[in-house]
């Protein structure tokens, strides 16, 4: 027993030690036979060297000193790690056979910026090929969205095969020889298969077009803006996008991926709340899905200013779908209807997502390599047609809710309907009821109207009465109105003899001139009684001015107060006191004192005698001396002041 086990122990050390020797000795030839139609180059059978100075040309790669330094891959494909340097990659190729068909070399990663092939040629020489997706798609050797490098006509023998990979993006270098015929068919079927998908998309995306623009549901903009946008990041990393979308522009390669699938994240958001009502339903949901779209563009924005190199990381894109799928569990969990379609669509996005990350990291190997590079695409289409259910579904729940509507609107015009028949009989029965009554109140109308008709002759013949009456006292009234006429003239008569017979009291005085109003009226009159003349320049023409009575001419704007040239200017006491005093020195001729004029006028005597004397010296300077009985003489004396020499 204890031989047994010591002989297993040496065999699996001898089978370390020759793996070791067969490392040490070199890289082992894969053998091709002209009937290989495709081999894909994985683990050990790539090795590779980093070239971190990304100064090594090709004929130093292959000098013996650096051909030494060439190691195996470990990784299911080779990839390069360090972004910021230049990788060289080598595969070795045995021919048992002259090849007498052209085959190719392909490499399947559509990101990488640089690809440089260095082909043998049979004749100990190489055929150099450039490609990559920083390079003009015109200038690519087969106008396909791989890059392919085409195998010359070899001899029997063992040949070696290199790749120069610069990129900043990480790459997978998936290198497969292939025949030209197996290269046509598979292309054929690979590009009828993103005929169907994008055409899905199409078709999806014009449904959906149309049904926006025939309910304005915000839900179907938002669907429409979102599968576009899948579709167009699924062109960007199939190279799709590179070959009929944009090949001469080759700078835009490095943001389509990232532009694109940060699109998709938001308008999924997007359409995750309008499909579901979030906002209505979920409040604190819907800040939830408004914060994660927020962090989205943010994050993009970030990479896109400070860190390109960020953009790898697709791995974020796991928050933004989680988001949308929890959402869609938790108010299908609240019985809201179209959800369940939106969470199976979401679960095979998921499951498609999930199934890529473990493809890319070397977990499922076991699976065909269709199913786990295309996996993701897998998860859109189905994503894709689960979501319409969803669309539909809600658009279903939508028209029978609004068949109940009609329905209960219809079974309530049927009750109002009935409530109206009601209603009319009920108004049928009242209105010959209020007939018989508006009858018999009628006929008492009649009588009592008879009865109104006398009443109205005998006013008729009372009214001839008083309009006699009227007529005689509107006679009397025109008389009266006569007489009082003649008083009022008659009262103002005596009322100016008086004035300028009698001294009369300031009570009585201010009959005739009781008011501001009434002694700047007087003013006016007296001042321009013959016409107007600007003092100014001279212009006859005026209109009213600001203060009361004033005159403003209409050339050259000045304003004359009614107070200017005459006794009353700067006066600085009532007017119509101003107007007393000066009939007081009037009437008594300049003979009356300063003390007489305070006690009369209730003013300073030293105001009276300012006053008073101005008057003194227009009567004694007019060089005729007033009669105080004359008529209105006081009044001219104010006057005289315009005159006045200065």
């Amino acid at each position: 027993m204890y031989t047994v086990e010591r002989m297993k122990i040496r065999g699996f050390a001898l089978l370390l030690l020759l793996f070791q020797m067969g490392l040490l000795f070199g890289q082992k030839p894969i053998a091709l036979s002209p009937g290989t139609a495709e081999h894909i180059f994985k683990t050990t059978e790539v090795y590779y060297i980093e070239d971190s100075t990304n100064a090594l040309s090709f004929a130093e790669i292959r000098s013996p000193e650096h051909a030494e330094q060439f190691k195996p891959n470990e990784r299911y494909y080779p990839k390069n790690f360090n972004r910021s340097s230049t990788y060289w990659f080598r595969v070795r190729m045995s021919f048992d056979q002259h090849l007498s068909h052209d085959r190719i070399i392909e490499l399947f990663d559509q990101t990488a910026d640089i690809v440089e092939a260095f082909i043998p040629n049979g004749t100990d020489g190489f055929v150099h090929y450039r490609a990559g997706a920083s390079i003009d798609f015109e200038n690519r050797q087969f106008m396909h969205k791989n890059f392919e490098f085409l195998i010359p006509t070899l001899q029997k023998g063992t040949y070696e095969a290199y790749f120069k990979v610069r990129s900043r993006q990480m790459v997978n270098v998936i290198l497969v020889y292939r025949t030209i015929d197996r290269f046509v068919q598979y292309t054929l079927t690979e590009y009828f298969t993103f005929g169907l998908f994008y055409g899905m998309i199409i078709l999806f995306s014009f449904n959906n077009l149309l049904m926006y623009f025939a309910v304005r549901g915000r839900q179907y903009l938002y669907y429409v803006l979102y599968i576009l946008c899948v579709g167009l990041y699924e062109m960007s990393s199939d190279g799709i996008a590179f070959q009929y979308l944009w090949p001469e522009n080759p700078w835009f390669n490095q943001y389509a991926t990232a532009v694109f699938v940060c699109c998709v994240s938001v308008f999924a958001l997007l359409f995750t709340k309008s499909l579901l009502h979030v906002k209505q339903k979920e409040p604190k949901l819907n800040r939830l899905l408004d914060l994660v779209i927020i962090l989205r563009i943010a994050f993009f924005l970030y990479c896109l200013g400070f860190n390109q190199n960020w953009f790898i990381y697709k791995f974020v894109e796991i928050v933004p779908l989680s988001v949308a799928f929890i959402s869609g569990i938790w108010l299908w969990k609240k019985n809201y209807r179209p959800a369940r379609y939106f969470v199976l669509a979401y679960t095979f996005l998921f499951l498609g997502f999930v199934l890529k990350v473990i493809y890319v990291l070397g977990y499922a190997r076991f699976l065909p390599s269709s199913i786990g590079h295309y996996s993701i695409t897998f998860g859109f289409v189905l994503e894709m047609t689960f979501l319409s259910f969803a669309i539909h579904d809600k658009v279903r729940l939508l028209k029978s809710k609004k068949e109940r509507a009609q329905k209960r609107v219809i079974e309530q015009m049927q009750i109002n309907e009935k409530l109206q028949e009601k209603h009319n009989r009920d108004l049928e029965r009242k209105v010959q009821e209020r007939t018989l009554e508006v009858m018999q109140k009628s006929k008492e109308l009649l009588e009592k109207s008879e009865i109104i008709n006398d009443q109205n002759r005998e006013l008729k013949e009372m009214n001839s009465l008083l309009w006699a009456q009227s007529e005689e006292i509107g006679r009397m009234n025109q008389l009266l109105t006569k007489d009082n006429k003649n008083l009022q003239t008659n009262i103002e008569r005596i009322t100016d003899d008086r004035v300028l017979s009698k001294e009369m009291n300031f009570e009585e005085f201010g009959i005739k001139y009781p008011d501001k109003e009434t002694c700047y009226k007087v003013l006016s009159d007296l001042k321009w009684k013959k016409e107007y003349r600007c003092i100014k320049c001279g212009y006859d023409n005026y209109c009213a001015g600001k203060t009361p009575y004033s005159r403003r001419c209409t050339k050259c704007t000045y304003e004359e107060s009614v107070l200017n040239n005459t006794i009353f200017e700067n006066v600085r006491i009532p007017i119509n006191k101003a107007f007393y005093l000066v009939y007081l020195v009037h009437f008594h001729q300049g003979d009356i004192s300063s003390y007489k004029l305070s006690q009369k006028l209730g003013i300073r005597q030293s105001t009276c005698w300012n006053y008073a004397s101005k008057v003194k010296d227009i009567l004694t300077t007019s060089g005729k001396k007033h009669k105080k009985n004359e008529k209105s003489g006081w009044t001219r004396l104010v006057l005289q002041a315009l005159d006045r020499p200065t």
